[in-house]
């Protein structure tokens, strides 16, 4: 089998500005095709014009490469030897980044080919299957401004069965840490104590000093991580944050391959490794975070926020995952989320989502959203 053709796709909903932090109005798909046949699909969360330039690019010389020009002609079932291929060939303007970012795509779509061709599921590609359902965890964001707000908010991600809810800070807990403090105990209240709750910080302190004053107050109602206390490259700060008794979970906002991950595990003292499949290096590369995050002791928990693409990807890895993780459930409105592939991944009543079992990601286009929504 040969690979004869790589395609990048641009989705994008009319209308959408890019004003707010979510990345399921717009997509870029990757379509990798072959001589018998089979066509493995992928995406990427990142800029599809970027993205575009990378894979489509004319090689500039033999460390300067097109994604495109390094695998024509190659076998795609060869999934680990391509990626270091595609690695060497860019590693003169790559290594980490938005390079990373289409290789990740060109990665996961390899992985559905082999999948297809052997007629297995990409889980039992990847390791042997361990778990066949998932409890699912879905993002409330904006939380809202009082505790009516917040336990209304919260109410929507109940309604899609979850079980599982991640609150989200919003800019002003900076000037009022009292409002702030009382929004985290309505969420936790309006809840109960054995719900799972968590909170992503997206950053929203600038210095390590504005969120540990909050540190108390998440730890005294029982949330399960703090995710993305920081930015990604104030390491020191990160580790700044060990010691109140709640895990700190890193990286879903952007960092790429395993390498990254060994220092923010070993300098930002993260116990909790957050990659995006589209973003960190596909597949390949997430088993080698989880290699990293294993021989530390340290966990893993997938960040999914784009199509069904992602979630089935994070399904095949946490199904077969060395420890049982949530899985990340986008509660997106863009009709890109919902309405990508033929197949759907519903939350069952006790809040868990099945592993496909299907040949390859077990995903297809559909291609009556791809045409409505391709920027041409």
């Amino acid at each position: 089998m040969k690979i004869t053709g790589i395609e990048v796709i641009t989705l994008r909903v009319p209308g959408w500005d890019a004003r707010n932090f979510d990345g399921s109005y717009d997509n870029c798909v990757i379509k990798v095709s072959t001589d018998s046949g089979i066509v493995g699909i992928g995406e990427v969360d990142s800029v599809p014009s970027v993205i575009r330039a990378i894979v489509e690019a004319p090689d500039s010389h033999t460390h300067a490469r097109g994604l495109k020009s390094v695998l024509l002609g190659a076998d795609p079932q060869n999934v680990e030897a391509l990626w270091e291929r595609m690695y060497d060939a860019t590693n003169y303007y790559g290594r980490r980044g938005v390079v990373i970012h289409a290789i990740s795509g060109i990665d996961i779509a390899l992985w559905d080919i082999r999948g297809q061709a052997e007629g297995k599921p990409v889980a039992e590609l990847l390791g042997s299957p361990k778990r066949k359902r998932l409890k699912a965890y879905g993002t409330v964001y904006p939380l809202g401004e009082t505790p009516d707000e917040v336990r209304r908010n919260i109410d929507r991600g109940l309604k899609l069965g979850l079980k599982a809810i991640k609150i989200v800070v919003d800019p002003f807990w900076r000037e009022d840490l009292k409002l702030a403090a009382a929004l985290v105990r309505a969420a936790r209240e309006h809840v109960g104590p054995g719900f799972m709750l968590m909170i992503d910080c997206a950053t929203g302190w600038t210095t390590a000093e504005e969120g540990l004053k909050l540190m108390p107050i998440f730890r005294d109602n029982g949330l399960a991580w703090v995710e993305a206390p920081l930015p990604m490259d104030d390491l020191d700060g990160h580790a700044r944050f060990q010691g109140f008794g709640v895990p700190i979970g890193a990286g879903d906002l952007g960092l790429t391959t395993h390498y990254e991950y060994d220092i923010m595990f070993d300098r930002a003292k993260a116990d909790i490794a957050q990659p995006d499949v589209t973003m960190v290096g596909g597949l390949t590369e997430l088993l080698r975070v989880a290699e990293v995050a294993r021989k530390r002791g340290k966990r893993v928990v997938t960040h999914g926020y784009k199509s069904n693409i992602t979630i089935a990807c994070n399904l095949a890895f946490l199904g077969q995952h060395f420890d049982d993780e949530v899985l990340e459930y986008s509660t997106s409105q863009s009709p890109l989320r919902w309405e990508l592939t033929n197949e759907k991944f519903p939350i069952d009543s006790d809040g868990m989502v099945t592993v496909p079992t299907k040949p390859g990601l077990g995903v297809t286009l559909n291609e009556a959203t791809v045409a409505k929504y391709r920027v041409r």
